[in-house]
């Protein structure tokens, strides 16, 4: 009898704990307007990599956005995109900065100037 009893109560005590470490996941498309190229898709997602609480990204260079997963209990959206906006892209609401930016035009394919013919 006292298996029995001990038996359910272990089934009881696994079952609240497996249900209390479900995490909670959000998903969201953020618009990033000023992402022009492949060195500019890698910035990001190597940042995003970086990102305390995101579960999985993925830039559309064509579409211009960033569909990303987040775990609600770590992070929120408001906190990933002003992340973007630090690294130096505009995202959805939340525009970077005009250093940011600029610190940008150094590495991005737009900014090379075609060599003259001759």
């Amino acid at each position: 009898m006292k298996f029995i009893q001990s038996t359910i109560i272990a089934i009881i005590a696994l079952f609240f704990s497996a249900t209390a470490q479900q995490k909670t996941v959000a998903k969201a498309v953020i618009k990033t307007p000023g992402m022009h190229c492949d060195i500019c898709k890698d910035k990001i997602e190597k940042s995003l990599f970086k990102q305390y609480g995101i579960a999985s990204y993925k830039a559309n260079l064509k579409a211009k956005n960033i569909t990303v997963t987040w775990l609600t209990d770590r992070t929120d959206i408001e906190q990933i995109k002003t992340f973007i906006a630090n690294v130096g892209f505009d995202a959805d609401d939340v525009l970077a900065g005009v250093a940011t930016k600029n610190k940008l035009l150094n590495d991005c394919k737009m900014n090379v100037v075609p060599a003259k013919k001759k």
